[in-house]
């Protein structure tokens, strides 16, 4: 059954698989779990909203799909040297898995990319978290948990000044087709958690999306992907937007419902709005205040309700 049907199947972690004699396993993120599945989102939240603000000011150097190729490529190289995860023993299955995240993770940065060369980047998200709240409702089976993607809705739209219609309409298709690929990326990494130990499966899918991407870069980019300045400030946005904040979510994804963890993504506008301000000197007004006030309500509820569900399955898988 898909994860899209249950929202619990991101909650069963299935036994870590032994590694082979010399392979490497990353220390990193057996430390982020420490903070706990909704710390793990909200820390990821924040990396890449702020990197994705990094990245509009690099677009005028490298336009959205040369800035998205370098974030790719150097998310790659990082997460293959510091994962090194095995190319044999998977079965026909776990790669077809992790090919289409890789689809997937592609198209939701490079859809996105092109909406915040068009549009606001805080708009841009606000319209990208659709996509999110969407797999929310439809993951859900509790009515409570469709309550709080309603509440969060109506956040996002009142941050998005209740309406959009004077915005480049090919900058809101970007968006909302990044927010269909952003839910199919909730389902699919949940999926490759479960099928890769530790971040062995995200460094394959990054691998997938960076290749997928590379011809578009270079055809929109060209030599100036060879720039220092440019090289740098892309790998820093793939640190910030990518690595971190990708790996931090699969590991989220492992303990969190996809019902809960899209709802909890509702916060992205809220940060994408901190992020616009201290970087893109971008201000918030009363009603953007007040929209945030409702996302966080609402991810709250979801977080309680979480809770309260763990809290009464314990003594069920005690026994």
């Amino acid at each position: 059954m898909s994860t899209v049907n249950s929202p619990n199947a991101a909650n069963s972690t299935p036994p870590a698989p032994t590694p082979s004699p010399g392979a490497s396993v990353p220390r990193t993120p057996g430390r982020f779990t420490s903070l706990g599945p909704v710390g793990l989102v909200l820390a990821g939240g924040i990396s890449v909203q702020f990197g994705g603000a990094l990245a509009v000011t690099l677009m005028p150097r490298a336009g959205a799909l040369g800035v998205v190729t370098l974030r790719l490529l150097a998310a790659a190289v990082v997460l293959l040297l510091v994962c090194r995860p095995r190319l044999r023993g998977h079965s026909r299955a776990d790669w077809g898995t992790v090919i289409v995240f890789g689809i997937t993770m592609g198209a939701m940065n490079g859809l996105f990319y092109e909406a915040v060369d068009r549009i606001p980047l805080g708009t841009a998200v606000t319209l990208e978290v659709l996509g999110p709240l969407a797999l929310s409702v439809l993951a859900s089976r509790r009515a409570l948990n469709a309550l709080w993607a309603c509440l969060a809705l109506a956040g996002v739209f009142l941050l998005g000044g209740g309406g959009f219609g004077d915005l480049d309409p090919i900058g809101v298709a970007f968006a909302l087709g990044a927010g269909a690929m952003w839910a199919a990326y909730i389902v699919f990494s949940a999926r490759t958690g479960r099928r890769f130990p530790q971040a062995d499966g995200l460094a394959l899918a990054m691998a997938v999306a960076a290749l997928l991407f590379l011809p578009l870069g270079i055809a929109e980019a060209g030599t100036r992907l060879l720039d220092p300045t440019t090289i740098a400030l892309g790998s820093s946005v793939a640190l910030l937007s990518s690595v971190l904040p990708y790996t931090l979510e699969l590991l989220a994804l492992r303990r969190l419902p996809a019902s809960t963890f899209a709802i909890l993504m509702s916060l992205e506008p809220a940060i994408a709005a901190t992020a616009g301000f201290l970087i893109l000197g971008q201000s918030l007004s009363l009603t953007e205040a007040a929209a945030i006030a409702l996302v966080i309500a609402a991810s709250i509820g979801a977080v309680r309700t979480q809770i309260g569900r763990g809290k009464a399955a314990l003594p069920a898988e005690g026994q």
